[in-house]
């Protein structure tokens, strides 16, 4: 890859860019809103072709597979979606490592590009009928290549923000890197419920479920353009000599001193996991499928609750700076336990108004879980390392639940007929999250990123 080929390089980028000298940049407000705008952009591209992928999942089943058994059709596509996310992992080393080694900046630009070529070349995709048992593979294909990618990107753009933040703000900042995710995901509920809306089952299922597919192409560009005028993180800068002191196996050190904070991680990290890709993959599914609202209904519900708690991610952040990241992560876990069946009783009632009402209750747990986990995923580990130690942990956390879980939900429902044998599923990780949590899991949020020492109070 060019622009990767020695550390010398970051100097070079970062002075292409203007930027300012490094101990101001963190204090300034303009390089923080660019750098922020700059993480958050590849993230939206990312979650608006998981969110596309996921809502369109039901129509896309009898395009890419035999139509025999509507079914077997949705697992497949969910087993599409959980396979590609399982190699997720290999992509946080491999990106990981070169983040840590050639800085942020230059792996947070090819994985923007690439994200958007993928997610456009599935809406441009052969089906089942024209090349038979071609077309579930070249989907299978791009899905891992985009698995490969995003396993580099959300850990980089975390990092990335959290590196120019000022440091007792870092969870309000990174709670942007979250709504990004929010974000994505509601363009990706909207832009499916429109296409439901403006196309018939015939058209949707012939052509019109390409058109979301294929807005992902534009939308990197974009987010390429605003990536390459800002420059590296100041932590990393200051952290590396500017580059020429980095670690050399970057990946190797990270298991070799920072084992258990990955594994720390993995636990306290499984049940948002689990509870973000039940609420915004599966239940739609559920609520179309089982409940009996249309697809359009289902999925405006959805796309309501994630509006919901966009503004409210920042509050969540802002809080944690205050009383630490624990007290955050302990809540969510007991919420996730005793809201999460109330949600699906409420659910069941039939109707689009207790659709809404029901997610709105998922909204609860999310509050208390999802800034915070992202923002640990940086806090935990040294900056020389962060890349390759937060990439192994979440992806390693989020490959072996996120992916999996609608198929887990879909089988689950299909086997014991009941949504709360989803709940029970949900219910074990926030048990081994709420131990793990409690019994090994260290403060961070008032801990220096180069040091790993309480900050010094000013």
């Amino acid at each position: 890859m060019r622009g990767l080929r020695k550390p010398a390089r970051i100097s070079e980028q970062r002075l292409s860019t203007s930027t300012p000298v490094p101990e101001k940049q963190a204090q300034s407000s303009e390089p923080m809103r660019r750098a922020v705008t700059a993480g958050t952009i590849g993230n939206f591209v990312e979650q608006f072709d998981f969110g596309i992928y996921g809502y369109l999942a039901p129509v896309m089943a009898p395009v890419f597979f035999p139509s025999q058994n509507p079914v077997v059709g949705v697992l497949s596509t969910y087993a599409i979606l959980a396979i590609g996310t399982i190699i997720r992992p290999l992509g946080g080393m491999i990106l990981g490592r070169w983040g840590d080694r050639f800085g942020r900046r230059s792996v947070l630009l090819w994985t923007i590009a690439l994200m958007g070529l993928c997610t456009a070349l599935i809406g441009v995709l052969p089906t089942y009928e024209q090349v038979g048992m071609l077309a579930p593979l070249l989907l299978l294909l791009m899905r891992m290549i985009q698995a490969l990618i995003s396993g580099g990107e959300y850990v980089g753009a975390i990092a990335f923000v959290v590196e120019w933040a000022q440091p007792k703000r870092r969870a309000y900042y990174t709670s942007f890197v979250s709504i990004s995710v929010f974000v994505g995901i509601l363009g990706g509920a909207g832009t499916s419920a429109l296409t439901a809306v403006v196309f018939d089952d015939a058209a949707l299922q012939s052509y019109g479920w390409r058109i979301p597919f294929l807005l992902a192409l534009p939308l990197s560009l974009i987010g390429l353009w605003v990536r390459n005028r800002v420059g590296e993180t100041p932590e990393f800068v200051k952290a590396t000599a500017d580059g020429a002191d980095v670690v050399k196996a970057p990946l190797t050190e990270a298991f070799k001193s920072q084992w258990r904070e990955m594994l720390v991680f993995c636990g306290a990290s499984i049940t948002l996991a689990i509870v973000s890709y039940t609420w915004v993959t599966y239940l739609p599914e559920f609520l179309s499928s089982n409940v009996g609202l249309s697809r359009a209904e289902a999925l405006g519900s959805n796309a309501i609750s994630v509006a919901v708690i966009i503004p409210l991610l920042p509050l969540a952040g802002a809080l944690s700076d205050r009383i630490g990241r624990r007290p955050m992560l302990i809540t969510g876990y007991l919420a996730a336990l005793v809201l999460v069946p109330v949600a699906f009783w409420v659910a069941q009632m039939g109707t689009f108004t207790a659709a809404v009402i029901a997610q709105l209750i998922y909204v609860i747990p999310e509050f208390f879980l999802t800034g915070i986990v992202t923002v640990c995923v940086a806090e935990m580990f040294a900056t020389k390392t962060r890349f390759s130690a937060g990439g192994v942990a979440y992806n390693s956390s989020f490959a072996l639940f996120s992916g999996i879980t609608p198929f887990v939900s879909a089988l689950l429902v299909s086997t014991f007929g009941t949504i709360y044998a989803v709940w029970g599923y949900l219910a074990i990780a926030a048990v081994i999250s709420l131990v793990v949590v409690i019994k090994w899991m260290e403060e961070s949020y008032r801990l220096d990123l180069t040091t790993g020492k309480p900050m010094v109070q000013q």
